[in-house]
């Protein structure tokens, strides 16, 4: 019998966990741009105790292997089922995709990804996305293959074409916007807006204020649930949720890039960024034990290493959509990059949806220019079903 050209193996063992995250390093030893995200942040998304997700879906992993038993390929799947009852269909999700340039191997891994999904009653998939937040791990480049930032993806070229030759479709894209910080020029209406907006007792802006970090869970949570999860596949964020992003953003954050926007008193809207902590982290192959936590903490608050700010999010509830909170949230960022001292050369603002133009329209109109592009896409079971794109009637 003539052997199998690729198999696929499930990943449950502790040298398993190991080549799955070993093996990007392998496949992009000879690309400059590619830096490995520390393993630490990976392995999270698939402990149950980590992962909240967990408590309404599941996770798999798999390698894939050639006929020689050479490692060739690697991904996860993954579904939510809140998350995936938010869309027409249940729609769960794969990510952490690697592969050679082979579509053999990569339809392997993507069967299997389709055959385990439908097991647990999914009728379609996303991909490459991540098993929790759309800030990390979200989306496949197909634009601007430069350096990534901190935990957002990067890969080659050709992964597009794997993952179109096989039936995915884009669902939508995701913009990275690049603000040259000494060139920059904000446009006078919006710091006109801004000017009236102050004028308004009512309003108030302030920077993160470290030594009251507890109190922004719950701003974040108001914001966030009243601005983003009526999006489709978005679920509320919880209270513990919120609570881990403060305790992980705390240490690592400049508090002068992140700001909060308030009317009488209530949280409206905030503006977060954080150094781009890749540009230490490159050196660290992945681990992040006392060595490499002294080295972070050296460069990043000694030396003040990173020049560049990663914009996380930018948002507004709806109904100070068009008030001028957005102008207030750019204004008090001004008002910080002007002072002195300020270390930053440029800002990078990650994960802005083609579905949401009034956000692509204020990031240009503060000189930002697209610099990266990566794609969602989605994948139908049912090829008879029409394709849809994100919040396409």
């Amino acid at each position: 019998m003539k052997p199998e050209k690729f198999h696929a193996v499930v990943v449950d063992r502790k040298e398993q966990i190991k080549a799955f995250l070993d093996f990007p390093s392998t496949l992009y030893k000879n690309d400059k741009n590619w830096i490995r995200p520390l393993d630490g942040e990976i392995e999270k998304v698939f402990d149950p105790s980590q992962n909240h997700l967990f408590k309404t879906g599941d996770a798999i992993r798999w390698l894939l292997f050639d006929s020689s038993n050479n490692l060739v390929g690697r991904m996860a799947a993954f579904y939510d089922k809140i998350g995936a009852e938010k869309n027409e269909q249940p729609t769960g999700g794969i990510g952490f995709f690697d592969c050679i340039n082979n579509q053999e191997a990569a339809n392997i891994l993507f069967d299997h990804g389709e055959n385990w999904l439908k097991d647990k009653g999914m009728e379609a998939m996303d991909g490459p996305i991540n098993f929790g937040n759309r800030d990390s791990f979200w989306g496949c480049l197909s634009e601007g293959f430069y350096e990534p930032v901190f935990n957002m993806p990067y890969n080659f070229p050709y992964y597009n074409q794997l993952f179109e030759n096989y039936g995915f479709k884009n669902y939508f894209n995701q913009y990275t916007y690049k603000i040259n910080i000494e060139n920059r020029k904000p446009a006078g209406a919006i710091m006109e807006r801004a000017m009236r907006l102050k004028r308004n007792q009512g309003y108030y802006f302030e920077t993160f204020n470290l030594k009251r970090a507890h109190k922004y869970v719950g701003d974040i949570i108001h914001i966030f649930n009243r601005g983003w999860a009526e999006f489709k596949g978005v679920r509320k964020m919880q209270k513990s949720e919120a609570r881990a992003i403060i305790e992980e953003l705390t240490p690592i954050l400049d508090p002068r890039a992140v700001i909060f926007g308030y009317h009488n008193n209530e949280p409206v809207g905030f503006y977060v960024m954080i150094p781009d902590l890749n540009q230490i982290i490159k050196k660290f192959h992945g681990k992040f034990g006392l060595i490499q936590k002294l080295r972070l903490f050296f460069d990043l608050k000694i030396l003040k290493k990173p020049n560049r700010l990663i914009g996380i999010v930018f948002g507004v509830v709806p109904e100070y959509h068009g008030k001028g909170v957005e102008a207030g949230l750019v204004m008090r960022m001004e008002e910080e990059i002007a002072k002195p001292g300020f270390p930053y050369k440029s800002i990078e603002m990650n994960w802005i949806g083609d579905f949401n133009p009034t956000m692509m329209k204020l990031v240009e109109k503060i000189g930002g220019e697209i610099y990266k592009k990566h794609i969602t896409y989605r994948y139908l079971f049912d090829g008879s079903k029409p394709f849809k794109r994100v919040n396409e009637p």
